[in-house]
């Protein structure tokens, strides 16, 4: 029973962990950009639904997580006009999107509320899926889990050991320094949050694809907001971002398995698990190199005004 528990929780950490740093890591580009983005949970939805739907109607799951990320990445450029164009606040810009995605992705998904698709196929681990201590789940997954930790040495890749990532990185420190050694800060942020957006929906697309394989609203339950503590969580590394996220996809999947498994504990504190561990994770990190993050984060650049 144990290790049947123990493979469970395993299992799930990484499934229920990967949407996660996806939106994690297109967070922490956002933010090394200098911008905060509390509309996240909006732009899962919204990968979510239009992938959901796009897999329905051709029936190419491949292609509803390219048209997800794509919108995604072009629902998310809103967000970088209200800060960047029009510069207004960005943490009520951010909730003022993440309102717009939860409607619109009601208004996208209402037409297929309770359809079920095949979704992302899963591909075993040659040579150990077939293991007698392992399962059928524990090294089966889709493409998108396999390709979870490349993305992420990408992103640390791009950010830290190229120029445009050293542009990136200035803007986020100092817009203005930035711009007087010739950096156009508004393009790098548009890119930002560009590149955040499509990282965003290819998280929902893999909720609604490979985990659920069905939309239902609000089926992100909060993973938005979770994503920006794990930014901070991970002190602004996109590496240390999977230790993050590996972290509450597990606390998730514990949850769940005790649920199952009929343990005598109430369903609701056992729901209040993940959140609590995220929380207990910031306390005891959250004063550990307080001056990691990008020193002009959530700040509204003006320009030469």
């Amino acid at each position: 029973m144990t290790w049947t528990l123990l493979r469970g929780v395993l299992s799930g950490c990484i499934m229920y962990g990967v949407p996660l740093l996806y939106a994690t890591l297109g967070e922490v580009i956002g933010q090394r950009a200098g911008m905060v983005n509390l509309g996240l949970e909006g732009i899962l939805l919204v990968g979510a639904s239009v992938g959901f739907a796009v897999t329905v109607e051709t029936g190419n799951a491949a292609l509803g997580v390219v048209v997800a990320m794509v919108a995604g990445g072009l629902f998310n450029l809103l967000y970088a006009f209200l800060a960047v164009t029009r510069r207004a606040n960005q943490l009520a810009s951010g909730l003022a999107l993440m309102f717009f995605g939860i409607g619109l992705s009601a208004l996208v998904g209402k037409a297929y509320i309770g359809k079920r698709i095949v979704g992302l196929a899963r591909y075993q681990i040659p040579g150990i899926a077939h293991q007698s201590w392992a399962s059928k789940t524990l090294f089966s997954y889709d493409v998108l889990v396999y390709l979870a930790v490349p993305i992420a040495l990408l992103v640390w890749w791009v950010l830290f050991r190229t120029r445009w990532g050293l542009s990136l990185r200035a803007v986020g420190e100092s817009p203005t320094a930035a711009f007087a050694a010739g950096r156009r800060v508004s393009l790098l942020r548009y890119q930002a949050q560009f590149l955040n957006g499509m990282l965003s929906g290819l998280a929902g697309a893999h909720l609604s694809l490979a985990l659920a394989m069905t939309w239902t609203e609000g089926m992100t339950g909060g993973r938005g907001f979770i994503a920006v503590a794990l930014v901070i969580f991970s002190r602004w590394h996109p590496l240390r971002a999977i230790a993050g996220a590996l972290l509450f996809g597990g606390a998730v999947t514990l949850q769940l398995q005790l649920q199952a498994q009929g343990t005598d504990v109430s369903p609701f504190l056992l729901n209040m698990m993940p959140y609590v561990l995220t929380l207990g994770v910031l306390v005891i990190w959250g004063g550990v190199r307080r001056f990691t993050a990008p020193g002009a984060l959530g700040r509204v650049y003006y320009g030469e005004d």
